[in-house]
């Protein structure tokens, strides 16, 4: 499956991809080697941290700019979110990721990367309608990962330890 999302179809039919799972399981590297294919096919990529993001969106918002942003967002290809899950959202936050999601369904792709499952994610917007209605977004043209196992950064600190 992996392999056939590096073909970059999934950009082509507007679906996204997100990736669950604990720290250190190989999320975030997963995402950037999609993004970097993307990019190398010419396709427009864009990698932002949850929290950069959401800072992003409000700061656009305060200073009437945010029609602007969420325009130029809604046109990449490929938008990368990172981290979701690490902080919860305001309830203005949450409505402003809400709206850039709604402006991106099956139009253009999304990847999220998230430690938090699916059910938990009530807790991260602060909002379980609001949670709901992203997710309903996200997952209608979607292919989710699951990842299980332990960190590669602390299994590579106790490979370490043990020479």
């Amino acid at each position: 499956m992996i392999r056939e999302l590096g073909s970059l179809n999934s950009l082509s039919q507007a679906k996204n991809i997100i990736f669950i799972g604990p720290p250190g399981v190989g999320k975030t590297h997963l995402a950037v080697a999609f993004g970097v294919i993307a990019a190398r096919a010419r396709r427009g990529v864009k990698f932002f941290v949850a929290e950069e993001l959401l800072s992003e969106l409000i700061l656009a918002e305060v200073s009437r700019r945010l029609p602007q942003l969420s325009s130029s967002l809604s046109r990449i290809d490929l938008l990368i979110i990172d981290e979701l899950g690490y902080g919860s959202f305001s309830k203005e936050a949450s409505g402003l990721f809400f709206k850039l999601i709604s402006k991106r369904y099956e139009k253009t792709s999304t990847i999220i990367t998230s430690n938090k499952p699916f059910e938990e994610w009530g807790e991260i917007f602060n909002d379980d309608v609001v949670a709901a209605a992203i997710l309903d977004r996200l997952l209608h043209h979607c292919y989710p990962f699951l990842i299980q196992g332990k960190s590669y950064r602390l299994k590579e600190l106790m490979g370490n330890k043990k020479v």
